[in-house]
């Protein structure tokens, strides 16, 4: 597949304007890019999907935790989908850099943007630029080697961390700082990261969520997970489980067996039973809390507390104000203490008046993602403006994934998300309204000399595998970008 192949005209679909085959370029090879560049093969089209890495896959190979395999195995989807007539990989195209924006419409019949949101969400308070404060993304990005981030380190000479966030990311950070090193030497996480957390001293994270248990965007599976980490023990505040009225009325309209009554289910079954575990705080202000309602659905009495060598403690209902400084580094998080309240049918967070101090050596924040600007493109509230997946003032540019929608759903998401999209597009191109294009490999290896084909991701792929199978371990990843290229191109011999 890593050669350039003649486009089959006769292949399906319509034509561009110009009578052949209408030619797609695909920008991301991410989940969202590949189902894009599927659905635009069903209709037709011959896609070149670009990426500016060398390896595919997007958040399946850098944002996946690496003890979730099973996860991982839908790469096997994506490998069907490159392989396919009329589809071409090339990776270690930057554009903007390598490649203007513009050059892609003129190129092009259409272009797809898959190019996700890898901006962090910032917090927007004092201390957020302390160092030993950190967004998630880094800390994944880091311990999956990333090349973008494998240099970084994390400061984890310390004893507690916060995770500031209530999602699977949150829980995966927490996870991955807690679990044992010698079991995660069986993933495939990035050699430097496996070796930095066997050397770490972090004994407690604690992981913080501005609303309460049943708005927590984690869901049941990653903490029936965290129940089967030996050694891990794993608290609450004593009331954490109490649901205030407004949150027991909202539990009460969810019927059995449903998202929300799991995750408060294995919330229960993680909870510890005594209060002296809770983490400890300082007030400095205090205020009435509450009143609160104990639901049928969670009255029963915790699971009793499992202490081990290691701690995870869940916060709910606090929010961060400002992080502390001391020689130069984090040092702690000032919270505001919350409630919650009904405004335009929703369950907000708002304070009560009352704070506390949390001491800690290292922050991750995992609140949010936001698209990253690129020349010419409009944004609006993290995404590229889009209708319906159709770019806002850009004729024959569309998006797809969290580029366009926002960082929600799971990786299956964004298979409905491409086809809606590609549906846009396939009505464009009936109504005549795609320009036509012929082959653009020629420019593409012009303006990148160093493109790199699907058979050069095959040889990454190869050698990675081969270099992790004497430990056991599915892989052992390249974070280097020019060790990845003499890999794909190794120089000549003698």
């Amino acid at each position: 597949m890593g050669e350039a192949r003649a486009v089959d005209a006769g292949a399906g679909g319509g034509a561009g304007a110009g009578g052949g085959v209408p030619r797609a370029v695909v920008v991301g090879a991410g989940p969202s890019g590949f189902y894009a560049a599927a659905a635009l093969l069903d209709a037709g089209f011959a896609v070149d999907l670009l990426d500016r890495l060398p390896t595919p896959f997007g958040l399946v190979r850098a944002g996946v935790a690496p003890d979730h395999p099973k996860i991982k195995a839908v790469t096997r989807v994506y490998e069907k989908i490159a392989r396919r007539e009329r589809m071409r990989f090339f990776g270690g195209v930057q554009v903007g850099v390598s490649v203007g924006v513009e050059d892609l419409a003129a190129r092009w019949d259409a272009v797809v943007w898959a190019v996700g949101a890898p901006l962090p969400s910032p917090l927007g308070i004092a201390g957020e630029q302390l160092a030993g404060c950190h967004p998630a993304s880094d800390f994944v990005g880091w311990y999956n080697g990333h090349p973008d981030h494998a240099a970084r380190s994390f400061g984890l000479d310390v004893e507690r961390a916060v995770v500031l966030g209530n999602g699977n990311v949150a829980l995966d950070v927490a996870r991955m700082l807690l679990r044992d090193p010698a079991e995660l030497a069986l993933t495939d996480m990035a050699d430097h990261a496996l070796s930095a957390l066997a050397a770490a001293r972090v004994r407690e994270v604690v992981v913080i969520g501005r609303r309460g248990p049943l708005q927590a965007a984690f869901t049941d599976g990653e903490l029936v997970e965290l129940g089967r980490i030996a050694g891990l023990g794993v608290s609450f505040d004593d009331d954490a489980l109490t649901l205030d009225p407004l949150s027991a009325a909202a539990l009460a309209a969810e019927p059995e067996g449903s998202p929300a009554r799991r995750k408060l289910e294995a919330l229960g079954a993680l909870a510890a039973a005594s209060p002296s575990e809770a983490v400890a705080v300082e007030s400095p202000g205090a205020a009435e809390p509450p009143s609160a309602v104990e639901p049928p659905a969670v009255a029963a009495a915790p699971a009793a507390g499992r202490i081990g060598e290691r701690r995870l403690v869940f916060r709910f209902l606090r929010s961060p104000l400002e992080l502390i400084e001391r020689a130069g580094r984090v040092s702690g998080v000032r919270l505001a203490v919350n409630r919650l309240a009904a405004r335009d049918g929703r369950l907000v967070a708002e304070p009560t008046g009352a704070e506390e101090m949390l001491d800690c050596g290292l922050v991750v924040t995992a609140v949010g993602h936001q698209a990253a600007p690129l020349p010419g493109l409009p944004l609006a509230g993290g995404t590229i403006a889009n209708a319906g997946g159709r770019v806002a003032g850009r004729a024959r540019e569309y998006v797809v994934g969290w580029a366009k929608r926002g960082p929600s759903g799971v990786i299956g998401t964004n298979k409905g998300d491409a086809q809606e999209t590609v549906a846009r597009i396939v009505e464009d191109r009936d109504a005549g309204l795609l320009a036509s294009s012929s082959d653009q490999e020629p420019w593409l290896r012009e303006r990148v000399p160093e493109l790199v084909e699907w058979v050069g991701w095959e040889a990454i792929d190869a050698h990675e595998r081969a270099l992790g199978e004497p430990a056991g371990r599915p892989r052992a990843k390249l974070v280097d970008l020019a060790a990845m290229a003499a890999v794909v191109a190794p120089p000549p011999r003698g």
